[in-house]
């Protein structure tokens, strides 16, 4: 019997906590980082990302369509459910807490009591609507921070004049993000 694996989990590796590489992402709050950690978030298929959020940081409602299984490695980590930033809905998870957000589902987060790490597990890809476009970090033009990875897996080079980004997720494929002021939409084509 083949085993198929899935993608970039076909060899034994350990990533040690010195080896994380922290990148901004252009639709977080400045301050908020992002560690890949297994898989390819714009792809289809299972991805496992860090997310790392600095004290008094709020995220605005937003939903992913994609579920979600949240859990929380250091810090605490607020988070309410609906479409307006309430923070008496805001339910405060110690490390070691799993949460389940179905995909769709409006929520929020804020970093009320210091910065907090998650561990984010899903199927990709990746996706992130704010519920109203001016607390979308990415803009109307879609700008965005830019950054590199130096082993390939992740960077990204925005054009804000055209609102697309283009990302560098493995040195496969380049994955072109073309942002409306609301939703990130993927394509993937081949690296010659």
């Amino acid at each position: 019997m083949i085993l198929e694996h899935q993608l970039d989990e076909d060899t034994f590796r350990a990533i040690l906590p010195e080896e994380i590489t922290w990148e901004p992402f252009p639709a977080f709050p400045a301050g908020a980082r992002l560690a890949v950690m297994v898989g390819h978030p714009a792809e289809p298929g299972p991805y496992l990302i860090w997310v790392k959020v600095p004290r008094g940081t709020k995220l605005m409602p937003h939903k992913h369509p994609e579920d979600r299984i949240y859990t929380v490695i250091s810090g605490v980590f607020y988070i309410g459910l609906g479409e307006a930033f309430d923070d008496d809905k805001l339910k405060a998870y110690p490390p070691g807490s799993v949460i389940v957000l179905p995909g769709e589902t409006w929520h929020f987060h804020w970093a009320k009591s210091g910065e907090y790490v998650t561990q984010v597990s899903a199927l990709g890809p990746l996706g992130l609507e704010y519920h109203d476009s001016r607390d979308d970090p990415r803009g109307s033009a879609g700008a965005a921070i830019g950054s590199e990875r130096s082993n390939g897996r992740l960077c990204d080079h925005s054009n804000s004049a055209s609102g697309e980004l283009a990302y560098h997720i493995d040195k496969q494929f380049r994955h072109t993000a073309v942002i409306d002021p609301r939703r990130l939409f993927v394509s993937r084509e081949r690296i010659e």
